[in-house]
């Protein structure tokens, strides 16, 4: 490392360190749910979180079903995107509620961590097989600028399943107009059309894939990562969410 390169290095993380000083001054960490000092989440509410205990279909959400997978009326609309969709919790839950919107919102990229461990406490005891690998659902590189991370990534990586986690296949090639701000089934589809691609087929082939998001609403988005997957060449397709809205 060069002397110029070494002193932007240290630059950098003084400035980062001052930056995150005064954040600590005016925004001191509390505990969204008790209001605990320097816990994002303490354990005591975290262990208020609801775990949803029935797995419904998820298209036409009327039948209880294995793990979540799309049930045999609905496989046909869907047998070229997802396989199944997990649900972690309940999204009407006060506490699960606010803390995904700090995480997305605030930007609070600290609270992937206990979101993750909700995930993991989730499917403890399902029966949902072993992936191959994991893939988040990306985000545009221009949400990414604004965001300053993908949540979805950092969920995926924190949930530590000792599987491969892979961010670099599934890719957001066409930015779109967030699905939160648009009430019409029909019209969030086509907001989503052709705007994710597999980077590198040879990767997904015959695979088992998890796929992590934070929130479903219609499942616009997840269809369409799992379309581009089974297009090329994927074996199953799983999703695995925070909540449903």
């Amino acid at each position: 490392m060069s002397m110029t390169t070494s002193f932007l290095h240290r630059t950098k993380l003084i400035l980062s360190t001052i930056q995150q000083v005064i954040l600590d001054g005016l925004f001191p960490i509390r505990c969204l749910g008790c209001g605990k000092f320097d816990e994002w989440i303490c354990v005591n509410c975290h262990s208020t979180l609801p775990i949803l205990t029935d797995q419904h279909c998820p298209v036409c959400k009327k039948h209880v079903t294995l793990n979540g997978v799309v049930c045999p009326q609905c496989h046909e609309t869907t047998k070229k995107s997802f396989d199944g969709v997990f649900v972690a919790s309940y999204y009407h839950d006060k506490l699960l509620k606010k803390t995904i919107h700090y995480y997305k919102y605030h930007f609070v990229k600290n609270l992937s961590e206990p979101l993750a461990l909700l995930l993991a406490q989730s499917i403890q005891n399902s029966t949902l097989a072993t992936p191959d690998i994991i893939i988040p659902v990306p985000l545009h590189k221009r949400r990414y600028r604004w965001r300053g991370f993908n949540q979805a990534s950092e969920l995926a990586k924190k949930l530590d399943l000792q599987i491969s986690v892979i961010t670099d296949i599934l890719i957001r090639v066409r930015y779109t107009v967030p699905q939160v701000k648009m009430k019409n089934k029909n019209k969030r589809q086509k907001n989503l059309n052709n705007a994710f691609i597999v980077k590198n087929k040879s990767q997904v082939i015959d695979k088992n894939i998890l796929l992590i998001d934070d929130v479903m609403t219609t499942g616009a988005t997840l269809k369409e990562c799992a379309k581009a997957l089974k297009t090329a060449g994927a074996k199953t397709v799983y999703c695995l969410v925070l909540a449903r809205e």
